[in-house]
């Protein structure tokens, strides 16, 4: 019966009182403030205070629940992760560029319609030009709208506003209403695994045990839960024994959980680095290609009105007064076309778009390895990390462990030799393993499992009463029970844990025989260098201890259930083993030889660390040959000051026996170096160092909610090879992404200087529906097949990228000029000849000649960009099937547009001479490609103006 059970009966309208408000009862179970508690009169005190009853709950009226709801919030979450509406997806992270990209493109779009249908070619002849720039302004918010659905499925995979039923009384009665109907003062019953559905004060005894892994990061973080000692309860975590009531005093936006969540809740339209230099050189662009423009359209209208102009039969188009209104108005409006046309070339609206399709590509490739990428940007930002920290459980070692030593007294107990142990001595080792090991922890799994099939344990546990239990946790380290056999009425209190911890609070030892033997200093000495030795061979140690307490000694305490650690008897020591896992050397090595330093944080003790570190290869040296510096111990590294922390930082591979204050200050001090840092995790790290990492690795299975709620990239395998994996294919990322740069930046020049110099000296080649058509067309296609190459084992041999190194390199420019500046020869030189062209193509076939080589060239210049280095571009092409699809759909339909739509496309049919011809002047893009590789650039940034 609980210990309120005698409590009245009172109801109050008007919840909270003055004694307390929504933010003291918020911040008495967040602080665990039970000086607070206590000044408020106990658990009895709140209760009557927020106008509840521990037996009959709230009064179940509407009015009453309403104005709990309206003081103290509703149970929902819609701050928190509220689902954003489409427009916000499709203007996205570009949204101040691309609402500016809009409007030059709808102004160009008036013009055209006003003037150039109108006025020139008429409705039926040019519609397709302001068709055409439409579709580009389109386009604009077509980058981001594949973020829309991700969004939508990231916000229901966020758990946020499921609705579960709980059970909850009201006015005395027991009802099941909607977890999100409860309320502050609501009484809720708990049973085994219902999530806590509210922050409050557990009501009753006796305790129950309760995962809060969710809220510290750790997966054996189980706590006991009781009224008198400890009765807070958050939302998020889990009762995983016991049953009882709660109160609930915190519920939705103002409960821990929600603060939390708030603080790891990604923005998914958060500019990335990327993202960031990719604007800036988008705008540079931008103001480029207006500048051109204007300059454009000032050189056009001073050469008209000047007289430098001719028409076609040879003569100047203005002659002052001569020239009729309808005459000069057409001139004009000829050259707003052109000037139209250079700023409608300058937008770099597909560059959004391709950096989305290979972030895209990113995430469907890396669920091939087991990995699931939540936020895109983690995809740039992942080929750029430089230091990994990472736990080693689950993820350099297999979390399936097994029993490899068991020492009784200071005796190796070998397999097979366990009947020569005293049977009394065998059922106390029994009876801590049955009560005493949870089958959720792989430890104790294992533990549990190497006593039944090597001890033969069949404990019937109804044989025994529990009385108390004290659970494990990361600071702790062990755990107890203490129980009284039914046979003979006796108590018992069993202890398990970290064996030197365990060690510590031991006053004496069971022989094979199954007799006590004092541990002196001596003797301690002798099971410290067995505990280091089993360490030093990467075996985390466990000791079980036992103490049968007296009855006078426990009627004396008037049945006190607390667990006393004084005066026990060593049962013995195991010794538990993690193989490393598959490829995990191979792995580490990869990660080293890619300049990726690896530095590993665990709880385990020096000797243990130091032979897991070099079993994976992070150490690589022999303990004789390790350098100075390179193990820590977590005291030590938070010890250090400011100065020689920074100092020792690179040369630190392995802090052990950690604190989740280490990892993060470990964190903290290498990006304060420079360090892209990323950190996996596999239920042991804490939030704050997740929140501090650039990119967040969690565990599949290892990993807790929490982790995974705040992580970037899931590994549903939790091996460390999949980790590299992503390391490479980041990579390649960042390096497909370049070549897409450098593919459309190639055409955006070209495309700027033929017209530039075309409009100045002449007609321009091209249309508007032309150039669009290979903006809008062939470079989306072409950039989605650069897109879609494949990380090589080359990726893995260079350095990490710097965060200040430019997004357009040196050699990026050395070959987008050379291939600009050969497409702008060809094509002028095509259109300033007068009369027939120097391959003998008639005029009016002319323009189509002009735009298919351009067209072509931009099919070759893909296959110069697939390699920004070295001379063989053809090197792996035959396995990227889809950018060999993507050369024969781009040759399929720009041949039924020449061939098929001459009225939309404005071009006429080419033989298949002159189709031949066009290949060949592309194809020469190709040789002049390798050539330019031969000319050496410096390093230093030659544009450094750009910013990018």
């Amino acid at each position: 019966m609980g210990i309120y059970t005698k409590m009245k009966t009172k109801k109050v309208r008007k919840p909270p009182t003055d004694k307390i408000d929504q933010t003291g009862l918020t911040a008495l179970v967040k602080y665990k403030d039970m000086c607070l508690l206590k000044n408020l009169g106990g658990v009895q005190g709140v209760v009557s205070a927020i106008g509840s009853c521990v037996e009959n709950g709230i009064d179940n009226d509407a009015e009453d629940i309403a104005h709990r709801r309206e003081a103290c919030g509703s149970n929902t979450f819609e701050k928190l992760a509220a689902a954003e509406s489409f427009l916000r997806f499709a203007v996205g992270p570009f949204e101040y560029f691309t609402i500016f990209m809009l409007v030059i493109l709808l102004v160009c779009a008036a013009l055209s319609f006003g003037l150039i249908v109108t006025k020139r070619h008429g409705l039926k002849e040019g519609w397709s030009e302001v068709g055409s720039i439409i579709v580009a302004g389109l386009l604009a918010f077509s980058a981001n709208i594949s973020s829309f659905p991700m969004g939508r499925s990231l916000y229901k995979l966020s758990g946020v506003g499921n609705n579960r039923p709980v059970d909850v009384v009201r006015s005395g009665r027991r009802q099941q209403i909607s977890i999100l109907e409860v309320v502050v003062g609501d009484v809720v019953f708990l049973k085994i695994g219902d999530p806590i559905p509210a922050d409050g004060l557990f009501l009753d005894e006796p305790s129950i045990q309760v995962d809060q892994s969710s809220m510290t990061g750790d997966s054996h973080d189980f706590v006991d839960v009781n009224c008198s000692e400890n009765p807070f309860l958050f939302l998020g975590t889990k009762v995983v024994d016991g049953h009882g009531r709660m109160l609930a005093t915190s519920v939705g936006m103002n409960t821990f959980w929600a603060e939390i969540m708030i603080s790891t809740n990604h923005d998914y339209h958060e500019k990335t680095p990327l993202q960031e230099r990719l604007n800036t050189m988008n705008f540079l662009i931008v103001k480029v290609g207006l500048g051109v423009a204007f300059l454009v359209f000032a050189v056009l209208l001073a050469r008209y009105f000047t007289g430098n102009t001719e028409d076609e039969s040879g003569n100047p188009e203005f002659s002052g007064s001569q020239t009729n209104l309808k005459d000069i108005v057409n001139a004009v409006v000829g050259i707003v076309a052109a000037a139209v046309a250079v700023v409608v070339v300058a937008i770099p609206n597909g560059l959004p778009l391709a950096v989305r399709l290979t972030l895209a590509y990113f995430r469907k490739r890396t669920s091939a390895d087991h990995a699931i990428l939540r936020n895109l940007s983690a995809g740039e930002t992942v080929g750029s990390v430089t230091t990994l920290c990472t736990q080693e459980t689950g993820t350099l070692m297999q979390s399936q462990m097994k029993v490899m030593q068991f020492w009784l007294g200071q005796d190796f107990v070998a397999v097979g030799a366990y009947a020569s142990i005293a049977p009394n001595l065998l059922e106390l080792i029994r009876e801590g393993v049955a009560h005493n090991t949870a089958a959720s922890i792989p430890t104790d799994k294992a533990i549990r499992s190497w006593t039944v099939l090597e001890l033969t344990m069949n404990i019937e546990l109804e044989s025994y009463n529990i009385l108390h239990v004290e659970a494990s946790n990361s600071q702790k380290k062990r755990s107890g029970v203490l129980m009284r056999k039914k046979a003979d009425n006796t108590v018992h209190v069993h202890w398990k844990g970290a064996a030197e911890m365990i060690l510590a609070v031991c006053s004496s030892y069971y022989d094979a025989s199954g007799s006590t033997t004092d541990l002196n200093d001596d003797e301690r000495i002798k099971f410290e260098q067995v505990i280091e030795g089993m360490a030093a061979r990467s075996f985390h140690c466990i000791a079980f201890a036992h103490k049968q307490v007296p009855q006078e000694e426990y009627a004396k305490n008037n049945g006190n259930r607390m667990l006393k650690e004084d005066n026990l008897s060593l049962l013995g020591i195991v010794g538990l083993k993690s193989p490393c896992c598959p490829g995990m050397e191979e792995a580490v090595v990869a990660c080293h030889s890619a300049g990726v330093g690896i530095k590993m944080i665990t709880g385990d003790n020096l000797f243990t660390a130091k032979a897991i570190a070099t079993e994976c290869g992070i150490l690589r040296h022999g303990p004789q040959d390790m350098l100075d510096g390179e193990v820590v111990e977590g005291v030590e590294f938070r010890n250090y000051s400011p100065e020689e922390r920074m100092e020792k930082l690179d040369r630190i591979c392995v802090i052990a026996g950690s604190s989740p204050s280490d990892k993060l200050l470990l964190v903290e001090c290498l990006k304060r170096k420079g360090h892209v840092v990323a950190v996996t995790d596999d239920g042991t790290n804490d939030p704050p160092a997740l929140r501090e990492a650039e990119v967040v690795l969690s565990m599949g299975i290892q990993g807790s909610k929490m982790d995974k709620d705040s992580s970037d990239i899931i590994f549903l395998n939790d091996s460390f090879t999949s980790v590299v994996s992503a390391l490479r294919w980041g990579r390649c990322i960042y390096y497909n992404i370049q070549k897409v740069i450098q593919f459309r930046l190639t055409v955006t020049v070209s495309a700027l200087l033929i017209i530039s110099v075309a409009a100045i000296s002449g007609e321009v080649p091209l249309t508007v529906f032309q150039l669009l058509w290979v903006k809008i067309v062939v470079e989306a296609m072409c950039a989605l097949a650069l897109a879609s190459e494949q990380p090589t084992s080359e990726l893995m041999e260079k350095p990490p990228v710097c965060r200040s190194e430019r997004l357009i390199t040196n050699i990026m420019w050395r070959n987008i000029l050379a291939q600009a500046l050969y497409q702008t020869f060809i094509l002028l030189t095509l259109q300033l000849n007068k009369g027939d062209s120097i391959f003998s193509i008639k005029k009016k076939v002319k323009n189509a000649f002009i735009f298919n080589t351009y067209v072509l060239c931009q099919v070759f210049n893909v296959i110069n960009a697939r390699n920004l280095e070295k001379k063989n571009v053809f090197k792996g092409i035959k396995r990227n099937r889809l950018l060999c699809g993507m050369f024969g759909i781009t040759i399929v339909l720009q041949a039924a547009v020449v061939e098929f739509l001459k009225g939309i496309g404005g071009t006429e049919r080419l033989d298949v001479r002159q189709w031949f011809l066009c290949a060949a002047l592309a194809g020469i893009s190709g040789l002049i490609g390798w050539a330019v590789k031969l000319i050496p650039v410096p390093k230093k940034p030659i544009l450094g103006f750009c910013g990018v």
